[in-house]
């Protein structure tokens, strides 16, 4: 029994902090035990995170959460509060074995989870894709099978099959493009037909696309949405084909994408002016959201900066959470954290004044209820 939930927000920044923000609250921000990068682009991205964004919370834990929504910054009755949440943790050098990892790790470009099985997968830019043993630190390179196609990229995203464990997809920039798996990495084949390269002579090459970000709902496993370097798409044979959605967006140029948690027709982009001026156009802070798989999209800005609003939202600071009525976040590089308690249709700034944002990640947080001892007192 959980007498609260609360929906919690993990921020990382470019500065190398992690903070959180429980039950939307900002009063206080705690940050963990920095750790040093040397530039935005070598921070990793972990997937995988946060549960609540590929599945369902009870819609009992949606009523209870005590959140004040005309007052983010005021959490009511019985919420977690940020105090509750560990600032620091344990951690141990899990990369030795990795081929070709710099001594900062700034080529380390993505580490995913594998949901059915205790093992690691990492992205290794210029030098592969590599997984840990069953339940072990050991690391092997993935796609050395027979016919495999060779994967060198920056990895952006990974994507898991829930129905068929073998089955995931990666995407990558700098000679990406999105390659399947069916085997649990052994070999891999090529997945973006109909994915154009607008900067290559040739715009259809084998291999030479930058996908900047996929993804897929849990409920159709062989839909994915694409947020490709110039170009937005979708596909619903899991990647054997592509269609081209950019219908009615005033760039198809962005980073951030992301899926509705119970719908798989609405999906979630910023778009960016070009890869020349890396802001939102005409200065006006606009979330677009198609509700039809992408036939139209219209622009959401309820409470969101309309004027001189020159942001920047990158691949992994947009994101959904897991509620009946679903929460929509992200956060730019300005340091602003945006959410939206009704599926984008209006939002509240959460935060301003932090270091520029790279990620934003959703989880569910409970609180037990008290057992019931002696004359009705809660020990």
């Amino acid at each position: 029994m959980y007498a609260a939930t609360a929906r919690l927000l993990a921020v990382l920044v470019v500065s190398g902090y992690m903070v959180t923000a429980c039950g939307m609250s900002t009063e206080s921000l705690p940050a963990a035990t920095p750790v040093t990068f040397s530039s935005p682009d070598s921070i990793p991205a972990v997937e995988t995170l946060a549960p609540t964004g590929s599945g369902t919370v009870p819609s009992s834990a949606s009523s209870t959460a005590a959140v004040d929504q005309t007052s983010p910054t005021s959490p009511t009755g019985s919420s977690i509060t940020s105090e509750s949440i560990p600032a620091t943790g344990t951690w141990e050098n899990a990369t030795e074995g990795l081929v070709g990892l710099t001594a900062d790790c700034g080529n380390l470009a993505r580490v995913a989870v594998r949901p059915d099985r205790d093992v690691l997968i990492a992205s290794v830019a210029t030098h592969g894709l590599w997984s840990t043993g069953e339940g072990t630190d050991s690391w092997s390179q993935l796609g050395t099978g027979r016919g495999s196609t060779p994967i060198t990229n920056r990895a952006t995203t990974f994507i898991f099959d829930p129905v068929s464990p073998g089955t995931f997809w990666e995407a990558g920039i700098y000679g990406g493009g999105v390659y399947r798996t069916d085997d649990g990495g052994r070999s891999w084949r090529t997945a973006h037909k109909g994915v154009r390269a607008q900067f290559l002579p040739n715009q259809h090459p084998e291999f030479g696309q930058c996908v900047h970000k996929i993804a897929r709902h849990p409920a159709r496993p062989d839909r994915l949405y694409l947020q490709n370097h110039w170009g937005l798409y979708r596909t619903d044979d899991a990647g054997d084909s592509w269609t081209d959605v950019a219908n009615g967006v005033p760039s198809d140029f962005g980073f951030g994408m992301a899926v509705h948690p119970h719908d798989p027709d609405t999906a979630y982009i910023v778009p960016l002016e070009s890869d020349g001026f890396r802001c939102t156009p005409e200065g006006r802070l606009r979330v677009y959201r198609t509700r039809d798989a992408g036939k139209s999209w219209q622009p959401m800005t309820r409470g969101l900066p309309q004027k001189d609003a020159l942001e920047t939202v990158l691949r992994d600071a947009l994101t959904t959470d897991g509620f009946e009525k679903a929460g929509v976040y992200f956060g730019t590089r300005s340091g602003k954290l945006f959410a939206s308690r009704d599926s984008g249709t209006s939002w509240t700034r959460l935060a301003d004044g932090l270091p520029p944002i790279v990620c934003v990640k959703t989880a569910a947080v409970a609180k037990a209820k008290a057992k019931a001892t002696g004359k009705g007192k809660a020990r």
